[in-house]
């Protein structure tokens, strides 16, 4: 049901562009969102009735504070709420400071402490309007390459090619780079990065700019054990954790997640 609301929506279109190299599982069907992911996500948002959406807001500290939950972020002060739902990655809950250190039980921490992330970085290539990328592919996923797993022409895979809209190139790199160079200068990486694709595909044009993003916890490798879809870490208040870390990092291991989510926050209103 959720695939046809947003494909009704045109929010979702059924992915025709050609992609090199994909695996391809018997009876899955696969999608493109036109627009970018994020619009899957300002349309649920949409649908809330006025939910207020606040960016930027780093969380630091969760303490209980009679009978709230006061969350401290790194800038701005602190404030209260009847009920916290954590959905960023399972390493971050386990950062946050104050009460909810103590909260959290000794067979929780267990739990949330044996989820695992893979590394990675994305590399965004930005083109002037006009600029032609001349391959025959959309997207391709790259096998033999230590530096580069995936190449992506995004306007192209998205299927929005346009003359006022300049093309841009999504680069991801491997798992292995992506862990050995977590911790290395940003500026190097790039340059690395670059030059892999440079061999790969030696035709591209020179971009007007560049943006090179870490992904230190890009996709769920192992979810947190014996949870389906949430973990509740404290009932009154209630504070509750889900995302991908509890199912898996694709589209239905986050509606699993939100649906268990939300059955979870409604039978405690």
């Amino acid at each position: 049901s959720f695939y046809e609301e947003l494909l009704s929506h045109g929010i979702l279109k059924p992915l025709t562009a050609p992609i090199e190299g994909m695996v391809v599982k018997e009876g899955s069907c696969n999608y493109v969102a036109p627009q970018g992911i994020s619009s899957v996500v300002k349309y649920y948002l949409k649908q809330s009735a006025g939910a207020d959406v606040f960016y930027e807001q780093h969380v630091t500290c969760i303490c209980l504070r009679d009978g709230k939950w006061e969350v401290f972020r790194k800038m701005g002060l602190p404030e209260q709420f009847d009920i916290v739902i954590l959905t960023m990655p399972v390493p971050q809950i386990l950062q946050l400071q104050g009460d909810i250190v103590n909260i959290i039980n000794e067979s929780q921490k267990q739990q949330l402490e044996s989820a695992s992330y893979s590394s990675r970085y994305a590399l965004g290539l930005f083109y002037e309007a006009g600029t032609q990328i001349d391959v025959p592919w959309a997207a391709r996923y790259i096998t033999d390459n230590p530096c580069i797993r995936f190449i992506s022409i995004d306007n192209k895979k998205r299927n929005i090619e346009s003359p006022e809209i300049g093309p841009s190139v999504v680069v991801h790199t491997t798992v292995t780079f992506g862990s050995e160079h977590l911790d290395s200068d940003p500026a190097e990486v790039q340059q690395l990065i670059l030059s892999h694709l440079e061999r790969i595909v030696t035709s591209l044009p020179k971009p007007a700019s560049i943006k090179c993003q870490k992904w230190r916890y890009s996709q769920v490798t192992r979810a947190v054990p014996s949870c389906l879809g949430q973990m509740i870490l404290h009932t009154q208040p209630l504070l509750i954790c889900g995302g991908d870390g509890f199912t898996c990092s694709n589209f239905d291991g986050c509606i699993d997640s939100a649906m268990s989510l939300a059955e979870a926050v409604k039978s405690h209103l």
